[in-house]
């Protein structure tokens, strides 16, 4: 996965790399999602702060069939992986879109706004190909 061009693994931007690792860790699944593992970051069993969780549950889209429903789905999904951003005062506003751009690709572009800075966008092209890749 690229980022600014660059493999995900080397982003050094703070706010860039905590986009990935929200997005990119496993959240555990929620009771009813429908699926028989549930996935999930050991750490959340013991949160400094009930119900923080990190990641997302993107993974869940694997067994999906790449529809626009799926594109909601999706944009849902990253949505509540970066609410932490705003709830912590990380980012002011999210701005996320997720389109369908291709038979079998999945875009996101999320746009971050920071005070007193110029806004960030992220595009992850590839967004489809990352989810089935686990």
């Amino acid at each position: 996965m690229r980022v600014h061009g660059h493999p995900a693994e080397t982003v050094s931007d703070r706010l860039t790399r905590a986009v990935v690792i929200s997005l990119f860790t496993w959240r555990r699944a929620e009771p009813d999602d429908d699926t028989d593992t549930p996935m999930g970051w050991w750490g959340d069993t013991w949160p400094a702060v009930a119900n923080d969780r990190i990641g997302s549950r993107l993974y869940l889209l694997r067994r999906s069939r790449l529809t626009a429903q799926t594109a909601h789905k999706a944009r849902d999904y990253i949505t509540q992986a970066l609410q932490w951003m705003r709830e912590d005062g990380i980012v002011d506003r999210t701005d996320i879109a997720v389109t369908r751009s291709g038979p079998d690709t999945l875009t996101a572009t999320l746009t971050l706004t920071v005070r007193q800075r110029p806004p960030t966008t992220l595009t992850f092209h590839h967004l489809w190909e990352v989810i089935h890749a686990t």
